[in-house]
C-alpha cells in the first residue's frame, strides 16, 4: 500500500510571535505529524479533514522547500529588481533575471525543487477528490462542499502558477504516475476555470471568513482568482477561454464588492509588518503604541499562503523559506533583518512612484535615508553583494530586533535562515477593486470609483479610469507583490521586454561599479516564459520539450 504523510491540523491556537496582542491565529499549525495509508484512510470527515490539511500544506511546500520560489521569481523577473544576491554566488538568479542560460550555463535545473513541489501538490489535491466517494460524509455538515471546493481551489492555484511559469506543462486532474506528453495551455486553463468555478458555487457564502480560519480559500478568493486568470489568460493568449465569459467574471467581482465582507485598510503600509512595527529600544519585542501593523487577519485579505516558525533543519518544511533571500545582504538594522540581499530594487522602477505617493516608504528600504549605510556592518556587506542598488524589497523584508536577534520567534531565538514565517498575501481587496477598474465597473461600483478608492487611501487625486491608468496603478499599489510580472507579460513581451530593458543600470558588484543590461532579442524568444529542469526533459526519455530560448 502507498504510506501517506499527512499533516494534521493541531486545535490549540498559535500566536503569530510578533508580540503585538492583535496576533491572530492559525489553522494550519502542522507540527504533529502521522503516517496512514490508502488502505485505511479516507473513510471519515475526520480522514477528510486531514486529507485537506495536506493539500493545503502541498500548496505550501511550494514556498516551504528550499528552491527559487514563485514570488521570488516573479519579483527577479519583473522590471522591479534585479536577481542581486551574493557577489560570490552562482549567476543563476541573474539567468532567471536575464531570461538567458548562458548566463550560468551549468544551471539547467533552476527550478527543479519547484517543479517537484507543484506536482506533488497536485497530486496530494487529486489522490482526496478521487477518494470523495469512498468517505462516510455527515449530511448535515456540509463538508463535503467545502472541502471538495477549498481542494479544487488549490488544485487550480497550483496549475496557475505552473502554467504562467512554464506555459507548456502536463496536466493531471487523477492521481497517477505517468510520462505524459504536455499539454495544450488552453486545457490547463479550463481545468482551473472549472476548479475555481466549482469552488465558487461550492463553498459558502459565510464559510472560512472568521480569524480562526484565515488562510483557508473562501469563496470570494476562489472568485477573485478567477478574475486574475481570465485577465491573464485574454491578454497574454489574445482571446477568449473555454469555459468563462467576461460577464461571469464580472458578476463574479460584483458577488465580492457587495458582499461587505472586506475593505481597504487605512494605509498600505500598515499590511506589512516591516513597514509598521516599531522596536522597543533594547529589547525583544515592538512598541504597541507606536506600531501600526493590521495584523494578518484584517479585513484588505482575501487570500494568504499561512506559514508557522516551526521549521528545522530536519526536513519539517513550515516557514516561509524564501524571505531569507529578500533581506538585506547580512545586515541588521530593526525592523529589518538580514538575509542574502536577493531582489534589489531598480531604481528605474522607484522613478515610477511620484514624491507624495506614501507606498514608496511603505515598499522599498532606502539604505542611506533610512541611515542603515552608517550601520558598522554597512561596507562589508556591499563588498559581498551583486548588483547592490541602495533599495531592498521592504514588504517581505524578515525582522531582527534591536539586538539583531531574528523577530520571527517573540524570544528572539528564531534562525534567521528558516523560520521566518510572514504570510504571503496573495490577495487584497486593492487588487479587487484594480480589477473591477479595468473591467469597466460592476453594478455595485463603477470603473472610476473603483480606482478613486484605491488612490484616495494613499491621499492621491483623482486620475481617469484608462486602462493604462489602471495597469500604471496596479505597478504602484501592488509593487513588490509578485503581480507586476504577470501583468506586464499580458500586456504582450513586447511590453515586457521593453520594460525590463529600461531598467538597465549601473549597481556594484562587490562593491565596484558595474552595468546591467538586458538582451531584448532574448526576453522575446522565450515568449515570458521559464526554464523547464534539464532533469525533468531526461527523465521523461525526451517526451517534455524545454520552452524555446533555454536550453
Amino acid at each position: 500500500m502507498n504510506k501517506l504523510k499527512i499533516n494534521i491540523l493541531a486545535l490549540a491556537t498559535v500566536v503569530a510571535g510578533l508580540g503585538l496582542p492583535s496576533c491572530s491565529d492559525s489553522f494550519l499549525d502542522v507540527s504533529s505529524k502521522t503516517e496512514s495509508t490508502t488502505g485505511n484512510f479516507y473513510k471519515t470527515e475526520g480522514d477528510a479533514w486531514r486529507a485537506l490539511i495536506g493539500c493545503y500544506d502541498g500548496w505550501r511546500q511550494i514556498s516551504s522547500a528550499p528552491q527559487i520560489g514563485f514570488y521570488v521569481a516573479s519579483t527577479v523577473m519583473s522590471d522591479e529588481t534585479y536577481g542581486a544576491t551574493g557577489n560570490g554566488d552562482g549567476w543563476g538568479y541573474q539567468a532567471v533575471d536575464r531570461f538567458d542560460n548562458s548566463v550560468s550555463p551549468g544551471d539547467l535545473n533552476l527550478y527543479q525543487n519547484d517543479w517537484k513541489a507543484y506536482y506533488a501538490g497536485v497530486y496530494r489535491c487529486n489522490e482526496f477528490l478521487s477518494r470523495a466517494d469512498d468517505i462516510a460524509w455527515l449530511e448535515a455538515s456540509g463538508n463535503r462542499e467545502l472541502y471538495l471546493g477549498e481542494t479544487h481551489a488549490l488544485r487550480a492555484l497550483l496549475y496557475f502558477d505552473m502554467v504562467r511559469l512554464w506555459g507548456n506543462i502536463p496536466l493531471f486532474l487523477e492521481p497517477v504516475n505517468e510520462n505524459r506528453e504536455q499539454a495544450n495551455p488552453d486545457e490547463v486553463y479550463e481545468a482551473i476555470f472549472a476548479d475555481l468555478k466549482f469552488a465558487a458555487e461550492n463553498i459558502p457564502a459565510d464559510a472560512n471568513l472568521s480569524k480562526a480560519d484565515n488562510g483557508r480559500i473562501t469563496r470570494y478568493a476562489a472568485e477573485a482568482m478567477m478574475a486574475r486568470a481570465y485577465l491573464f489568460y485574454t491578454g497574454y493568449y489574445g482571446k477568449e477561454p473555454a469555459g468563462v465569459t467576461k460577464q461571469e467574471i464580472v458578476n463574479y467581482l460584483e458577488d465580492i464588492v457587495s458582499s461587505h465582507n472586506f475593505e481597504l485598510i487605512d494605509a498600505v503600509k500598515n499590511l506589512y509588518p516591516a513597514s509598521s512595527l516599531v522596536p522597543l529600544a533594547n529589547s525583544t519585542g515592538w512598541d504597541p503604541e507606536l506600531s501600526t501593523y493590521a495584523g494578518e487577519a484584517n479585513k484588505e485579505v482575501l487570500l494568504q499562503m499561512k506559514f508557522t516558525p516551526s521549521q528545522d533543519y530536519n526536513g519539517n518544511n513550515d516557514s516561509n523559506r524564501w524571505m531569507v533571500m529578500m533581506g538585506m545582504r547580512s545586515i541588521n538594522s530593526s525592523p529589518y533583518g538580514k538575509g542574502w540581499g536577493a531582489c534589489t530594487v531598480c531604481p528605474a522602477f522607484l522613478n515610477k512612484f511620484s514624491a507624495d505617493d506614501p507606498r514608496r516608504a511603505a515598499s522599498v528600504i532606502d539604505l542611506a535615508a533610512e541611515g542603515i549605510t552608517a550601520n558598522p556592518v554597512y561596507g562589508a556587506s556591499v563588498k559581498d553583494w551583486r548588483e547592490y542598488t541602495g533599495y531592498c524589497v521592504k514588504k517581505y523584508s524578515p525582522l531582527a530586533f534591536p539586538n539583531g536577534n531574528n523577530a520571527s520567534r517573540p524570544d528572539g531565538t528564531g534562525d534567521f535562515q528558516i523560520t521566518n514565517f510572514q504570510n504571503w498575501v496573495i490577495m487584497r481587496y486593492a487588487d479587487v477593486l484594480l480589477m473591477v477598474s479595468e473591467l469597466g465597473g460592476v453594478p455595485s461600483m463603477d470603473a472610476q470609483a473603483a480606482l478613486d478608492a484605491v488612490r484616495s487611501r494613499s491621499g492621491l487625486a483623482s486620475i481617469p479610469a484608462t486602462k493604462e491608468n489602471v495597469l500604471n496603478e496596479r505597478a504602484l499599489e501592488l509593487a513588490f507583490e509578485g503581480h507586476r510580472y504577470w501583468d506586464l507579460l499580458r500586456q504582450g513581451v513586447d511590453k515586457l521586454a521593453d520594460a525590463v530593458c529600461a531598467t538597465s543600470g549601473t549597481v556594484k558588484n562587490g562593491g565596484v561599479d558595474a552595468t546591467v543590461t538586458f538582451e531584448r532579442a532574448k526576453i522575446i524568444e522565450t515568449k515570458g516564459l521559464s526554464q523547464i529542469p534539464n532533469t525533468q526533459i531526461t527523465l521523461s526519455n525526451g517526451v517534455l520539450k524545454q520552452n524555446t530560448g533555454w536550453y
